[in-house]
């Protein structure tokens, strides 16, 4: 049976290792680096797990892989988007730990579970990958071997995704600033609307363009284009 790991007090086994991932995490320039950064650190500091991916949440329910350690997670995942069955779907969609020991024998994902057993994945686990109340996604380990993970893993691993999970927004907003740069006269418009529509002043204006990014899981420049687009049903 998969186990749902409840919350608990983290052990501070990985905390010297993950000061220096957290510093690692945080200098890396762009979003692409840091999700490899994420995913080589998983492998290289969380025991049992062989490989690693990140599944990134997106617009309309949708859901893809990034970063994967090998094509071998990207067959698994791609499994379990089709099924809308597994570890990782369930982390997104019910934000907890998902942990399945034997994916051969599991019973809960009964269209998901033999295909990825099939396939040479025994365990998995997935941390929801969240800040606030946003979820981003969810960090996935993998291996060939029945139960990898232990309970004490799976809550050792917690740390580890919260601090992944925090370097992947700040490098998602790093990189959304950096684009809203490059299209402020469109992002000024939108401001501009706002304003007029609702009353408020450029910082309020502003501040509701970012939410309504975060909200939408759309680029900053994308949601100013599209109420430029659709300033009448302002």
């Amino acid at each position: 049976m998969p186990h749902r790991v409840p919350s608990s007090p983290e052990g501070n086994g990985l905390a010297e290792a993950l000061g220096e991932i957290a510093r690692t995490l945080q200098a890396e320039p762009d979003v692409d680096t840091t999700l490899a950064a994420i995913v080589k650190a998983a492998v290289d500091h969380i025991d049992g797990a062989a490989h690693a991916g990140i599944s990134l949440a997106e617009r309309g329910g949708q859901i893809r892989t990034v970063a994967p350690t090998d094509d071998l997670v990207t067959r698994i995942d791609q499994l379990q988007y089709r099924t809308r069955e597994g570890p990782s779907v369930n982390a997104i969609a019910e934000h907890e730990i998902f942990r399945a020991d034997d994916l051969a024998t599991e019973a809960r994902w009964p269209t998901f579970a033999p295909a990825a057993a099939e396939a040479g994945i025994r365990s998995m686990l997935s941390y929801r990958l969240f800040t606030t109340d946003t979820t981003l996604g969810a960090l996935n380990l993998y291996s060939t071997e029945q139960f990898a993970f232990s309970e004490q893993t799976a809550h050792d691993g917690r740390m580890f995704a919260t601090h992944a999970a925090i370097a992947l927004a700040a490098a998602s907003t790093e990189a959304n600033l950096r684009m809203a740069v490059e299209h402020r006269d469109t992002i000024g418009m939108a401001k501009g609307l706002l304003m007029q529509a609702h009353d408020v002043d450029p910082v309020h204006a502003f501040r509701m363009l970012v939410e309504a990014s975060q909200h939408s899981n759309m680029k900053l420049h994308q949601v100013a284009a599209w109420l430029v687009e659709h300033r009448r049903d302002l």
